[in-house]
């Protein structure tokens, strides 16, 4: 569209479109401009808000340019100062309406994500959220020490927050505009091999609780380690021999229950019993262990002959040694709680079968692969 000084005089001269319309905008008054219509009407207009809102003010010559350049900025002046008004908005409080409107639209593994990132990563409390800059949130990114894929899911959180916030005309503009962002963690092939694998678990049997056992247990079981964090002790069924985990702790939102061995329960043996949690938190009631970075960096002190690696080399070491052992992939899938693989899309609304038994027999099979190993 173009843009004049808009003028007694400009106005007279102003070309008529051969049809439709053409608007005018002034170029000392943001947003306020004329429309001419191909009959040579012409309208004053001004133009507001994230969702380019169009008030007409009135038709020249009967309406004056002085006075449709003063009603424009009345009209702009009200809109900014209803906004103001309404942007007066704490982080805690943006925070609730954000994960209630995500849980509107989302599904419950998106609310789950945005909701612990930004309740981990991002304590402002009550400052407003247009206080908050980019510094204040890039400085709480960097801060994340557990991995370079968590600063990415932080951000992807605090940034999706943001973006909220100006659709719904709570905030003028993100603090996070113009930032590249966090590279996200690239795809990971690390396996340990059996000499690897045989150190880990020696040293997970001589570290301190709750860190070491923990360890053990990922080993055992392929879960992810917040899932084993999260582990309770009401989860165990020790007729059954299974563990089972709701879906509300899992990734993928869905229930998991897996068979438990001899060297599984060998590894809870003489664990305390603090309250209802395997590993809870010793700095805060109800919460579990959080403390990854520490631990890790102690228990792999210890580990000379064992390259760098990260719990989740632990999970994909788990499939790894079911592949090798023969475990078929629909059953070690089973075991992983995977939801795309060989039994996904129609298969997997009609195939409901639990495969308990294949996995019990998987998992002694690999326990006793394990034994050897570790014997040797």
């Amino acid at each position: 569209m173009p843009s004049v000084a808009l003028s007694d005089r400009t106005l007279k001269s102003l070309s008529v479109p051969t049809s439709g319309q053409i608007t005018f905008w002034d170029e000392g008054l943001s947003g306020f401009g004329i429309r001419v219509s191909q009959g040579g009407t012409k309208s004053f207009v001004v133009v507001y808000g994230p969702n380019r809102t169009r008030r007409t003010i009135g038709r020249y010559p009967t309406v004056s340019l002085k006075q449709a350049r003063d009603k424009a900025k009345e009209l702009l002046a009200e809109f900014t100062l209803g906004l103001d008004a309404k942007r007066s908005i704490t982080w805690s409080t943006a925070r609730d309406q954000f994960l209630t409107d995500c849980e509107r639209k989302n599904k419950p593994n998106t609310v789950v994500y945005y909701r612990k990132r930004l309740d981990a990563h991002f304590k402002f409390g009550q400052r407003n959220l247009a206080d908050i800059s980019k510094q204040d949130v890039l400085h709480r990114i960097r801060g994340i020490k557990t991995s370079a894929s968590e600063q990415h899911h932080a951000f992807v959180a605090a940034r999706t927050l943001f973006n909220w916030a100006i659709r719904e005309d709570l905030l003028a503009s993100s603090p996070l505009q113009g930032v590249k962002g966090f590279k996200p963690a690239q795809a990971r092939e690390r396996v340990l091999n059996d000499q690897e694998l045989r150190s880990v678990w020696s040293e997970a049997k001589r570290a301190p609780y709750p860190y070491g056992p923990i360890v053990q247990v990922l080993i055992l079981t392929g879960l992810r380690r917040n899932e084993a964090a999260n582990l309770q002790w009401g989860f165990l069924d020790e007729v059954e021999g299974t563990i089972s985990l709701p879906a509300e702790l899992t990734k993928n939102g869905r229930a998991l229950t897996i068979p438990i061995g001899a060297l599984f329960e060998d590894a809870l043996t003489g664990l305390p019993r603090i309250n209802s949690y395997l590993f809870p938190s010793s700095h805060a009631a109800g919460t579990v262990f959080n403390g990854w970075g520490k631990a890790k960096s102690r228990f792999d002190a210890n580990l000379e002959d064992v390259a760098p690696y990260t719990l989740h080399d632990l999970r994909r070491t788990f499939a790894t040694t079911h592949a090798k052992i023969g475990t078929p992939i629909h059953v070690t899938e089973k075991l992983l709680n995977h939801v795309s693989g060989t039994i996904s899309g129609v298969a997997a609304i009609y195939n409901r079968h639990t495969y308990l038994e294949e996995m019990k027999v998987a998992v002694t099979s690999y326990e006793a692969h394990l034994g050897r190993l570790f014997d040797s």
